[in-house]
């Protein structure tokens, strides 16, 4: 017998993300992330070697090197993006942030180095991410663009249409684009 009493069964159920089951997620995530290890680890590899062909590695410079190493890392490694219905997550180095695209008040795109598309929710929630990470991802995308479509008809999302149509407008023309090449059309003039 248990000290829990008699026949006493704890049931135990798979954790889900919260907000939802995961429906779509960046394809091109875990290729990217890869890179980024390679990148940082190679560095620290040559780093390493060199100091030791010299003769002047000691304990110090090592972990000088890897400490370099590993901010390589972070710095390439790219943001998970997941969705499901009626959010979307990004994940960093620092966490995660969450936007219920069901209740989006405002989408904006942030022209700079890199351009982003900034995200806000009614409960605060807001998310930045390269809008090429929807462009590469359809099934993001859709999650994205239903809950916009149901922020839009409740009136919620009132900044951001712009946005929206534009990289709806990319999104169409790349997968056209990509329909055409696996027809073996994109050698046609004018394409």
């Amino acid at each position: 017998m248990r000290a829990g009493g008699h026949g006493t069964h704890v049931r135990r159920t798979q954790a889900q993300p919260p907000g939802g089951e995961v429906l779509a997620h960046d394809r091109e995530w875990l290729r990217e992330a890869r890179a980024a290890w390679y990148c940082g680890t190679g560095l620290a590899g040559v780093l390493v070697l060199a100091d030791l062909g010299r003769g002047s590695l000691d304990g110090p410079r090592g972990a000088c090197w890897t400490v370099l190493g590993a901010l390589l890392v972070a710095v390439l490694l790219p943001h998970r993006v997941t969705a499901g219905d009626g959010w979307l997550a990004v994940r960093g180095v620092l966490g995660e942030k969450r936007v219920r695209t069901d209740l989006l008040t405002q989408v904006r795109r942030a022209d700079g180095m890199t351009p982003r598309l900034v995200l806000r929710d009614a409960g605060g929630g807001r998310v930045e991410l390269d809008p090429q990470v929807l462009v590469a991802n359809p099934l993001l995308w859709h999650r994205l663009d239903a809950g916009a479509r149901r922020s839009r008809q409740s009136g919620l999302l009132r900044e951001g249409g712009a946005a929206l149509a534009e990289l709806t407008e990319r999104i169409d023309g790349e997968g056209a684009r990509r329909l055409l090449d696996s027809c073996g059309f994109s050698s046609l003039p004018g394409s």
